[in-house]
């Protein structure tokens, strides 16, 4: 299995995330964990697996991670298995419920990265996932990276279901 996990951070709690699923995943010789800025989407076309992750940011992904899945798409990502997560705060955590509410309806960055990735034609193995942090600038949560590898051996297991 040749895997891609993609990813952009803000404030490093994005790449952690990335790395513990990657590692997760299998070798480094089958798995590339990258920043999103040090990948083109011709690299994509022997992928078997592809992941990718972002920040949440005013309720979507950053601007990095969606142009580069706006290019991804035009490439195409037929065939290829995909996965979307984020990092986020939990609206448990936010006080004001106003906020609240308003990320409630807002949403996260998992979902539209999940849809871009179906819409170039990949393959959805797991439903959208968020980490969470405690802040802004995080840290993350405690146990978010053990829900990391545990999701990343989810889809692991999913994607041999499926092939």
């Amino acid at each position: 299995m040749k895997a891609f996990v993609i990813y952009d951070s803000a404030f490093g709690n994005t790449a952690q995330v990335a790395q513990a699923i990657g590692d997760a995943l299998g070798s480094q010789d089958e798995v590339a964990v990258r920043q999103v800025s040090n990948v083109q989407p011709e690299q994509l076309t022997d992928v078997d697996l592809l992941i990718v992750g972002s920040p949440t940011q005013g309720f979507r992904p950053t601007e990095p991670i969606t142009d580069f899945l706006k290019r991804t798409a035009a490439q195409g990502l037929q065939g290829t298995k995909v996965a979307a997560f984020d990092t986020r705060i939990s609206t448990s955590d936010i006080k004001s419920p106003i906020f609240r509410f308003i990320v409630n309806a807002g949403g996260y960055a998992a979902k539209p990265i999940a849809k871009r990735l179906t819409q170039g034609g990949g393959e959805l193995l797991m439903p959208a996932e968020g980490f969470y942090v405690e802040g802004k600038e995080g840290p993350l949560k405690e146990g978010e990276l053990e829900r990391a590898v545990g999701w990343a051996k989810q889809i692991v297991a999913a994607q041999s279901a499926a092939s």
